[in-house]
């Protein structure tokens, strides 16, 4: 009796939700996105805020999995949910350029996992440290 009174409002709850667009695991599809932003020359301490735009230029839903930055320096946000074909979203990326040196160039990493082939790309903040 237990495990139908659990089961009946899972499956009430399932059976309401009517999501029309359904994401199949599995489906790749194809992204363009500028994978260099440069920052210029900033001065050390400052924060430089990237934005790449990512366009689903496939026939399938774009689902980024994960964006990892290179080191701790760098932080990333990704889009929440599937980016439509034919549609756009931003991944947002910020670094710290606190302990990088002065006068060198700084390039910094974003790995991008998502349902593509390839399935990981590399997008990459670049700047002038002053």
């Amino acid at each position: 009796m237990k495990k139908i009174v659990f089961f009946l409002p899972v499956l009430a709850l399932m059976l309401s939700c009517n999501n029309t667009e359904d994401v199949i695991v599995g489906n790749k599809t194809s992204m363009q996105v500028e994978p260099v932003f440069d920052g210029g020359t900033v001065v050390k301490g400052e924060v430089i805020k990237a934005e790449f735009v990512v366009k689903n230029t496939g026939n399938y839903p774009l689902i980024i999995a994960e964006v990892k930055p290179g080191c701790s320096c760098t932080i990333a946000d990704k889009p929440e949910d599937p980016i439509k074909p034919g549609q756009e979203a931003i991944i947002k990326a910020e670094v710290s350029t606190k302990n990088a040196a002065a006068g060198a160039p700084l390039s910094k990493s974003v790995r991008v996992v998502a349902n593509t082939e390839p399935s990981i790309t590399e997008l990459v903040i670049k700047a002038n440290i002053k």
